[in-house]
């Protein structure tokens, strides 16, 4: 009896590495994507704080340059969400510049959503299977499949979660077109996600640790972006993930 156990728990590890089916990919895809949509309403109705530091380094790895930001994601009294700095000490950056591009990078880009309505715009190619800090996850490739002139895009590898089918991890960098004569570079970067509320898997911290080949030359660069101290403000949207046990009793209609 007890080889039998054995045997039996043997083939259902076995089992739970099969890799999936191409119908079963694309199920997968769509339930994640699904997921981001609820996601990313969620965290519409949470403050939290952003902190970008960005250190220009030179050959010997010494900090040459900084810029830094930080800022609390709030909002008003009339529930209107906004941005307010919190501080922002003039930059030191010598051979670096922030442009557009790399602050649309930083709302967007970075902290990577890709709902359902985005779906269509990317590649999603599946890489099989690995493991985030000992969470069993599908690893899928991301490229997009074309791109308009100023929008930004991801390219890179997304890891979602094989149980609750929810990104939690996201490496590559960000793209998009640019004038032919720009000298525009941008850095790979990683970003984590971490549970909030026991419920929702939300960006915690981007990192990048990366060489930008420019024109001029190479400039060695390190990034990181913290999310932090989220709250819940007001929840108009219930959301639900699709649990049975988080519905509400029905209620009977008095007579």
């Amino acid at each position: 009896m007890r080889m039998l156990c054995l045997i039996l728990a043997s083939a259902g590890l076995w089992a739970a590495d099969v890799e999936p089916t191409k119908d079963k990919i694309e199920e997968i895809i769509a339930k994640f994507a699904a997921k981001e949509d609820e996601f990313a309403k969620a965290r519409e109705n949470y403050t939290y704080r952003q902190t970008v530091r960005i250190l220009e380094l030179e050959d010997s790895g010494a900090t040459r340059g900084k810029h830094e930001m930080v800022s609390d994601i709030i909002f008003t009294g009339e529930g209107k969400r906004t941005e307010r700095v919190v501080k922002a000490p003039p930059t030191t950056l010598v051979n670096l510049q922030m442009t557009p591009e790399d602050e649309a990078d930083i709302r967007n880009v970075q902290p990577f959503v890709l709902t359902t309505n985005d779906l269509p715009k990317y590649h999603v190619r599946y890489m099989g299977r690995d493991k985030v800090d000992d969470i069993p996850c599908y690893q899928f490739a991301v490229k997009p499949k074309s791109m308009e002139t100023g929008l930004r895009y991801f390219e890179g590898l997304v890891w979602v979660d094989d149980k609750d089918l929810q990104i939690v991890k996201t490496y590559g960098r960000a793209t998009g077109k640019l004038k032919k004569s720009s000298d525009q570079q941008f850095p790979k970067f990683e970003t984590y996600r971490e549970q909030v509320d026991g419920k929702y898997w939300f960006h915690t911290s981007t990192i990048a640790n990366d060489t930008l080949m420019f024109q001029s030359g190479p400039q060695r660069i390190k990034m990181t972006v913290k999310y932090e101290d989220y709250k819940q403000f007001k929840s108009d949207i219930k959301i639900t993930f699709d649990d049975p046990a988080a519905k509400p009793p029905e209620q009977k209609k008095q007579p």
